[in-house]
């Protein structure tokens, strides 16, 4: 039986799915550093810029002004 409620791998990823050759080639904006595709969250992380840049229907939005701050 199938459970209504259940995320798993199959559900779409939040913010929409991303062209996996434009992740490939995504760097941060401020570091130039690599980014790391949180799929749950629908966002790609500088670990060190301690940004998380939101991706809107498929598109990443890479404008620090648009990011959220990690958590320390």
């Amino acid at each position: 039986m199938s459970n209504p409620t259940d995320t798993s791998a199959s559900a779409p990823p939040a913010g929409g799915p991303v062209d996996p050759r434009l992740l490939e080639i995504l760097v941060c904006p401020l570091t130039k550093g690599p980014l790391i595709y949180d799929r749950q969250k629908g966002e790609l992380i500088s670990e060190k810029a301690g940004l998380a840049y939101p991706i809107r229907d498929g598109i990443p939005i890479m404008l620090p002004d648009e990011a959220r701050r990690l958590e320390d």
